[in-house]
């Protein structure tokens, strides 16, 4: 792994995005850079910790370029054998995050796109998280981040009768809406994770379908639900 000034002169370039090729070529083989490869970019919300910058590769032959960015840090991976999961799971044992690591890309003319999409992905990390997320799973919640406006008039529309109750009651019918979706559905086994009677979840989630006009045996009205609930997961208060 390497880190300091002269590696983030030489990333800075290729991960600006819009540079020509000639100095795209020049930076990537001041850095080392195969021409061809598995690249993905990972943005940190917070700077990476020292246990996570080594010299050497992985063990499954990834190297890692860091560079520093504002309030965290960002890393151009060349990825090993076991690809972005073996990257990923190599940040979080070193306690580093949130953060969020871009789709695969084929070449150092590719990373300028790769850091914004990393970006996009740290946006979808819930606050006060300490999770490196990639963004390929978290496609949906990507697009909600993308749109700030759109999400608060989702959350509005489809959550508005809900965020007016109290705080705990909310929590409550939240809760159950979580343990259900988490349970694929099943009413029996969400009651068990949440320690009550079926007919309690059962009763909580028929109110949460009257106060938001929508309900869950409707496919388009759970998509209403779900992308509503990942708005509420993501901003620690209502807009």
């Amino acid at each position: 792994m390497r880190r300091g000034t002269r590696y983030g002169a030489l990333l800075g370039p290729l991960l600006a995005g819009g540079t020509p090729p000639d100095l795209v070529e020049r930076a990537a083989r001041g850095l080392g850079l195969p021409e061809r490869g598995r690249y993905a970019v990972v943005v940190l919300g917070t700077p990476v910790p020292e246990a996570a910058v080594a010299e050497g590769p992985d063990g499954d032959g990834a190297r890692w370029w860091w560079c520093g960015a504002g309030d965290g840090d960002v890393a151009v991976v060349l990825l090993g054998a076991e690809g972005p999961a073996g990257a990923v799971a190599r940040l979080g044992e070193h306690g580093a995050g949130p953060g969020g690591m871009s789709p695969v890309v084929g070449s150092p003319a590719e990373l300028g796109t790769a850091r914004r999409l990393a970006g996009t992905a740290l946006l979808t990390c819930a606050p006060g998280s300490r999770e490196v997320v990639r963004l390929d799973e978290r496609l949906p919640t990507a697009l909600l981040v993308s749109g700030p406006e759109l999400s608060a008039r989702l959350l509005a529309e489809v959550f508005g009768p809900l965020l007016a109750l109290v705080p705990a009651e909310r929590a409550v019918l939240v809760g159950t809406l979580e343990a259900w979706l988490e349970c694929g559905g099943s009413v029996g086994r969400a009651a068990v994770r949440l320690r009550c009677h079926r007919n309690t979840v059962f009763n909580r989630l028929r109110r949460l379908e009257r106060l938001t006009a929508r309900s869950l045996s409707r496919p388009r009205e759970l998509v209403d639900l779900v992308l509503a609930l990942d708005v509420l997961r993501l901003w620690s208060a209502p807009p």
